[in-house]
Formats: structure tokens, sequence, C-alpha cells
């Protein structure tokens, strides 16, 4: 698929099927992580062929994600189907156009932004299908409440593979008309997307500082253990 003309849907299914349960895993099931962004893109890039990419917008997206705190029913970007979208994207794109990664992570945030809604409509969704059964609730019937379970499972599936089916073939027009036409160049678009991601990164590392007296040293510590990895492999 890299670097190839738009395919039709067919050869897109799996690449839907890996938004579905990346979108599935964000909120419903099983919550295994493997919506993080860093994991989702990556995949999606293996899955194109092109595992590179797909790291490489993966780990940029997921430091831009850092800063969303899924907390209860507040509404917050869906980035497990947005960041399949955009490995794929950026894993199908012409090779070597420094024009790729940027607009693959726009591609990324304006689909986890339309993932976000769609998780809201959801869940309305959800409530209502509820009252309707709430008789049965009270009652503690098993069919009711299982039920009710497998109907918002499979929505919520059907959400994440509409949503990431929609952003690749939307979208995928769009990446190739910047690669053709991007005028930066390599080293400033790189540093335009580090430098953007690595400000929200910090920003949201910034605010657990001041939730916890011991984080600012524990990050630290991390920091500090990660490079030495590093270097010493």
């Amino acid at each position: 698929m890299s670097g190839s003309p738009m395919p039709g849907v067919v050869p897109l299914l799996p690449f839907a099927l890996l938004g579905a349960v990346c979108g599935l895993d964000v909120v419903s099931f099983p919550q295994a992580m493997i919506s993080r962004p860093l994991v989702a893109a990556t995949a999606a890039g293996a899955l194109a062929g092109n595992v590179e990419m797909g790291l490489l917008v993966g780990a940029a997206v997921e430091l831009i994600a850092l800063e969303t705190l899924p907390v209860g029913a507040s509404r917050y970007p869906e980035w497990g189907s947005a960041s399949v979208a955009a490995g794929t994207l950026a894993a199908a794109a012409p090779r070597h156009s420094p024009g790729t990664i940027p607009v693959a992570i726009l591609a990324a945030l304006a689909t986890a932004w339309v993932g976000g809604w769609t998780m809201t409509v959801l869940r309305r969704w959800n409530a209502a299908r509820a009252r309707r059964h709430v008789a049965a609730l009270d009652q503690g019937m098993q069919s009711a409440v299982d039920g009710l379970q497998l109907l918002g499972l499979t929505a919520d599936f059907a959400r994440g593979f509409g949503l990431t089916l929609l952003a690749i073939v939307a979208l995928r027009p769009v990446l190739d008309a910047a690669a053709s036409h991007w005028a930066v160049d390599p080293r400033t678009s790189r540093a335009l997307v580090v430098g953007l991601a690595a400000a929200v990164a910090v920003a949201a590392v910034w605010k657990l500082f001041h939730a916890a007296s011991l984080a600012r040293w524990l990050f630290l510590a991390g920091l500090g253990t990660g490079v030495a990895l590093l270097v010493w492999s």
C-alpha cells in the first residue's frame, strides 16, 4: 500500500477493522492500551508495509495525546481510531516527502476530534436505550443487562470501523496533495512537529508535577534511566 494510488474500500477493510478494535479499546473493551497512538499507529504502519513511518507518526501523536485525561463522561479526543488512520495514511504516502508526517498528524487531530464527538453521540444513544429498559434493569434481568452491554460494544465497534474508514478515504487525497506541493524543507518540517508535540507533552507532564510532590523526581529518574539505556544499548 505504501506510496500507491488510493485503493478501493475492500483493501482498506483490515485497517478499518484495526481502527474498530483500537476505538473499542479506548473505553469499552478491553482497555488494554492498544489504543495508545504509539501502538495503534505503529500497528497500522506495519499492516501497510511501512512500520517506520507508522512508528514516527505514533510517537508524535502520543506526545500530544498525553494532554488527554479521559475521565467519566467528559468529552475528549478519541485517539485509537485516529492513530490507526494517521499511521495508515503516513505509511501509504509517497516516501521521503517532508510533508507526510505533519499532515498525517493533522489528520490524526481532526479524526480524534470527530471521534470524540461520535463517542458523545454513542453515549447518549446508549442512555436512551437503557431508559427504555429501565423496568427490566430495576428487576435485575440478566438478559436486559447482557443485551444492552452487547449492543453498546457492537455499536462502539461499528463507530470505530466507520470513523477509520471514512478518515482514510477522505484524507488520503489531502495527504497526496501535500506530498506534491509541500514547500517547507525537511529539517524545518521535522522541527515544527517535534517542537509542537514536545510543548504539548511538557505542558501535560507539568500538570502532574503540581499534583504529586515526588512526581518531578520520579519523572527525572525515569528520563535518566531511559537515556542511559538508550546510550548503552
